[in-house]
């Protein structure tokens, strides 16, 4: 019932020249908290991309380079990293931007208590403050993980006043990067204006940025055909055609690092102990499932089915694992040794156009293997709550994913890790996935992740679905935009008219 009102409303604004240097951009669901070191959803991370800088950034080509900290070294066993922070720089609420307020983010997302990024930064012993502007991070042992972590929500820095004790940060937020926080209206929109003492302010053209979540594809579409919106992210991939044929639009079409699938409860709370809980069940579900079907029909050949959480251009990549063809047969053999022959569960997921597609696929797909499955839309960030308490049997998300394989892996399988929300816990996985985060050579490595996947293969508390690209699309008169594999937004060099 609220898409109206918001194709109405965003008329209204539109028409009304005071709005005329906004920039809007409709996004496929809304976030959850707007803290980074809280906040677990990916457009939560599109949002944070223009509210709050990180100490080192990642472009196009994969690479850390300076954001907020201007140069890093290593000691010689890398256990010491050094950063000096650009010089100058301020919050939004004028405070400047110091080692000490670095010192204290990350002290805060390593120990606050509902923290997501304790996993990501498990390696850091204490961070020391050298000078104003100088600090070092000392880590238990060597983590080649740790410079990846630093430039997504790990690495992001806001000013301490905002979570000085007593303050809900999320309410109002305050951080450093070229937007600052106006309002939020929740599954509404999200406002921010630009910080003219940014220190780039000039490479950042528009007064407001508005975010908007709007679920349904073919809305968000529409209202970027009327001008109601400037870019969208997330195409509907059945409408990638025509919008390639429509004058009026621009299609942005990259590969991500990351992935979807299943995550299926196998300890996580009293709905962890069904038919699920046998691994052999698993199998079956997978066996049950054709990701090429999906690909084609959902997809439209843009979903590229995966078996693992790294991609085919990854060094991680392991040929040993081939993506599972559908058998049927095979499915309903596994089950029949686990003695069920049939196996009823709840399949939830965010409330999308295309993952209702997805969602009503798997379930036709499987239930000729014998699985009875109920399916249950949900908007997103409440699906994301009722994951992380177990209230779910399986859950259809995925991952946007991070250019060192540790962050596509390690978070979401090992023993009470911040985004296990399977429940799942090997001893085995633990140790290799562990080695595996303070191991350098890229060989060496990789043999490690191996050895964990050919366990998690077999276990399968997650079934990788496909590989998703990030398809964005923009109006004609909006220039200077370059689609990142992570998927985020950057308004950097980016005009209108």
């Amino acid at each position: 019932m609220r898409y109206p009102l918001i194709v109405a409303t965003l008329a209204a604004l539109s028409a009304t020249s005071a709005f005329a240097a906004d920039f809007r951009i409709g996004l496929q669901d809304d976030i959850d908290l707007l803290d980074p070191a809280r906040s677990r959803t990916f457009v939560g991370e599109v949002v944070f991309e223009s509210l709050c800088d990180s100490l080192v950034a990642v472009g196009a080509d994969l690479k850390a380079t300076p954001e907020l900290a201007r140069d890093w070294s290593w000691n010689d066993d890398h256990t010491v990293l050094t950063m000096s922070l650009i010089p100058g720089m301020v919050f939004h609420d004028g405070n400047p931007i110091t080692a000490e307020a670095v010192k204290a983010n990350l002290d805060r997302a390593r120990t606050l208590q509902d923290s997501m990024r304790k996993t990501e930064l498990q390696s850091v012993d204490h961070i020391d403050v050298v000078d104003d502007l100088t600090f070092k991070i000392s880590l238990k042992q060597p983590d080649p993980t740790l410079l990846p972590q630093l430039s997504n929500r790990a690495g992001m820095i806001a000013s301490p006043a905002a979570f000085a004790e007593g303050k809900d940060f999320s309410q109002a937020p305050v951080c450093s990067g070229p937007y600052k926080f106006v309002s939020r209206q929740q599954n509404y929109q999200i406002v921010l204006e630009k910080f003219d003492q940014y220190r780039n302010a000039g490479d950042y053209h528009f007064d407001r940025v508005v975010f908007l979540p709007i679920p349904d594809t073919t809305v968000r579409l529409a209202n970027l055909r009327s001008g109601d919106l400037d870019m969208l992210e997330r195409l509907a991939p059945a409408d990638i055609p025509a919008v390639r044929d429509d004058p009026n639009l621009q299609l942005a079409l990259v590969t991500s690092v990351g992935y979807q699938g299943l995550t299926i409860n196998v300890g996580n709370g009293v709905r962890a102990d069904g038919p699920l809980k046998d691994k052999r069940v698993r199998q079956a579900l997978q066996y049950a499932i054709d990701r090429d079907v999906i690909n084609e029909v959902v997809g439209a050949g843009t979903f590229q089915p995966a078996q693992q959480p790294f991609g085919p251009d990854s060094p991680y990549h392991d040929d040993a694992f081939p993506v599972t063809g559908r058998d049927v047969e095979k499915s309903k053999a596994l089950l029949k040794e686990a003695g069920y022959d049939r196996v009823p569960f709840e399949l939830i997921f965010a409330n999308s156009t295309t993952g209702q597609q997805i969602a009503e696929l798997i379930q036709a797909m499987v239930a000729e293997a014998g699985f009875d499955v109920t399916l249950k839309a949900t908007e997103f960030a409440s699906m994301l709550q009722a994951t992380k308490i177990g209230d779910y049997d399986v859950v259809q998300v995925g991952w946007s994913g991070r250019y060192d394989p540790d962050g596509n892996l390690h978070q979401f399988v090992t023993c009470g890790a911040g985004l296990n929300y399977a429940g799942y816990c090997s001893q085995a996985v633990d140790d290799l996935l562990n080695k595996a985060k303070v191991t350098p050579d890229v060989e060496a490595r990789k043999d490690l992740y191996d050895q964990a996947q050919a366990i998690l293969q077999d276990e399968l508390p997650l079934i990788y679905v496909y590989h998703q690209p990030w398809p964005f699309v923009l109006a004609k008169d909006v220039h200077g935009f370059t689609p990142l594999p992570t998927g985020l937004i950057s308004l950097k060099g980016v005009t209108k008219g």
